[in-house]
């Protein structure tokens, strides 16, 4: 796997945002045991091509350390509950114990497809990254979630919304938002996506150093990805 980046910190605000990940090598799947999980709720990529490149340089800033040996990316959409649910239940623990550890970073690229006001909440994420604040911005939406399409993040509601963002300058986000100048980037990043084999939310693709590549479907609890991490560095 190669990566090529600018310097990063581990606090999930990197002076660079940007990473591309060569996968080289078939993706297989080799000595993963999935015990105690529904099998149905993971899918394994284990086509045959001898190349992929994923690239994910206009997603989020590199959680982690940039020089992890293994990439956990995830492709999400903002309004989606299972998101919602592993955020904030799975991502906390591998945050801590793998990501704080170094064993793991993440990057997070946008699947925008619930509906039209994903495209503005997803969006917003650049515009609060220009103020530094990408991934407590991505966190408080989480964290305040509402119904999918109820347009509690259509434009007018998400300027309400990051008031509650500590350190959030609402009137540089609000014109960011109104600009429109990151929708394009949401969209591209979503047909990225598509392309990679995501067809839900939320979809994930961990790789590791030697380049091999394991897809996980769905809001798989924190041991699914501790078990394929600590397989992928042994």
């Amino acid at each position: 796997m190669t990566k090529r980046n600018r310097k990063s910190d581990s606090s999930g605000n990197p002076k660079s945002k940007f990473i591309l990940l060569g996968i080289v090598g078939a993706i297989v799947v080799a000595g993963i045991s999935f015990v105690a999980m529904n099998p149905d709720m993971i899918t394994v990529d284990d086509s045959q091509s001898t190349h992929l490149s994923l690239d994910t340089r206009n997603g989020s800033p590199v959680l982690g350390s940039p020089d992890a040996p293994v990439t956990i990316v995830e492709f999400g959409d903002y309004q989606c509950p299972f998101c919602k649910k592993w955020n904030t239940t799975s991502k906390p623990a591998i945050v801590k114990n793998l990501i704080e550890t170094g064993k793991a970073n993440l990057i997070y690229v946008d699947l925008a497809i619930i509906g039209p006001d994903s495209i503005k909440a997803h969006a917003g994420s650049y515009c609060a990254d220009e103020q530094g604040l990408y991934w407590k911005y991505h966190d408080y939406l989480y964290a305040n979630q509402g119904h999918e399409n109820n347009g509690w993040v259509n434009q007018n509601n998400l300027k309400s919304l990051v008031s509650g963002i500590d350190s959030m300058d609402v009137d540089q986000f609000s014109t960011c938002l109104d600009s429109g100048k990151y929708e394009k980037r949401v969209n591209d990043n979503t047909k990225i996506a598509k392309e990679s084999g995501a067809r839900s939310t939320p979809s994930f693709i961990v790789i590791g150093p030697s380049g091999n590549a394991i897809s996980v479907t769905g809001a798989q609890p924190y041991g699914v990805f501790q078990q394929i991490v600590d397989d992928m560095i042994a």
